[in-house]
């Protein structure tokens, strides 16, 4: 077997794991209070330390490893697959050049441990995969135009996985799949590639902490009046609405629990969020014509039993429902090193 090191950041996570000849798959998760945003290079520094202090602790040594796996960041948009991370790259990413997340810090670090170890370092399924159909970037403005941004690697994960249970290859079959968590997206998967899908930051369902898709004049009376503008308004956006808007809390095992104390605010709102995600569903699903081979929920909130069966009975009638509790994007990333180095996936150049 081989040694792959996978690293994935997000806001308030460093997700590390290392696949081992004798031992199989470890992992670790280190988590923070409070991103810091503010201070990249400080953020940049904490999460590489952290990373080596995982290869310490668990006493690996660089020369055991033969390829770095990162999630990808926001660089410039392309078709899905594996792209070996170069200087171009990591210039892109840190320069907030195509937008700005902390996974840019992934590939980064990536970067700089394989140089030093002399061997490869790649991403897979970035979140800035694009392989939309081009009626699908119409936003109805000239000026703005609709992008893909979307839980690439854990829809196409996921969708795989359905592809297998099915019998079929995932390049045969076509899906509506809903990765539900902090972050909501839903993706029309049609012969192995993601012909739409709703913007993980600015479109689709509200979701624990994000405002999903607004009535457009509203929000420009509510920025008006609240003399809103840049981080100010992104961080209320992105971070304060959603559920935490509504019922002061990101937490749906919270929520759930308002829910079964006889809480009927909280259970309409929570059947909001699952009502908005079913009506994506719908939509996406005529995106494919009504040709749908299966309906997929992955991601954290899909481990709700009360969300997901709000959702199947109203899009049980477009396909089957097939569910895949969580993300395993450690996994996910594990699996797409193992291609690249049985030579089952090539390796594309970046920018693409």
């Amino acid at each position: 077997m081989f040694n792959v090191l996978a690293i994935n950041i997000g806001s308030t996570t460093t997700k590390v794991g290392i696949h081992k000849k004798n031992s199989g798959l470890i992992r670790y998760t280190f988590s923070y209070e409070s991103d810091l945003e503010n201070d990249t290079r400080g953020d940049l520094e904490r999460r590489k330390q952290d990373i080596y202090a995982f290869l310490e602790t668990f006493r690996v040594n660089h020369g055991q490893i033969q390829l770095i796996v990162s999630r990808g960041g926001l660089g410039k948009p392309g078709p899905s697959g594996v792209y070996r991370i170069n200087k171009q790259m990591c210039d892109d990413l840190m320069s907030a050049k195509y937008g700005w997340h902390p996974s840019a810090l992934g590939p980064v670090i990536a970067y700089e441990m394989a140089q030093s170890w002399n061997i490869d370092a790649v991403v897979v399924d970035p979140p800035s995969t694009d392989e939309f159909d081009e009626r699908s970037r119409f936003s109805g403005h000239p000026d703005i135009e609709r992008k893909s941004a979307f839980h690439a690697l854990n829809q196409k994960s996921a969708a795989m996985k359905a592809a297998k249970k099915l019998g079929r290859n995932y390049a045969d079959c076509n899906f509506v799949v809903a990765h539900m968590g902090g972050g909501i997206t839903i993706g029309a998967h049609r012969l192995g590639r993601v012909i739409d899908a709703t913007h993980g930051l600015t479109e689709g369902p509200f979701t624990p902490e994000r405002a999903g898709t607004l009535p457009t004049l509203d929000l420009a009376d509510f920025i008006s009046q609240k003399d809103l503008q840049g981080k100010d308004l992104q961080t209320i956006l992105c971070g304060e609405s959603g559920l935490y808007a509504y019922l002061g809390t990101k937490d749906a095992t919270v929520i759930e629990e308002m829910i079964d104390k006889g809480d009927h605010a909280a259970e309409q709102c929570y059947q909001a969020m699952a009502y908005q995600i079913a009506k994506e569903i719908g939509a996406m699903a005529a995106v494919l014509k009504g040709k749908v081979d299966a309906v997929v929920l992955t991601g954290g909130l899909a481990k709700s039993k009360l969300l997901t069966s709000w959702i199947s009975d109203m899009t049980g009638f477009v396909a089957q429902i097939l569910a895949y509790p969580g993300e395993d994007e450690i996994q996910a990333l594990i699996d797409g090193g193992f291609r690249v180095l049985q030579a089952e996936e090539s390796v594309q150049l970046y920018p693409p």
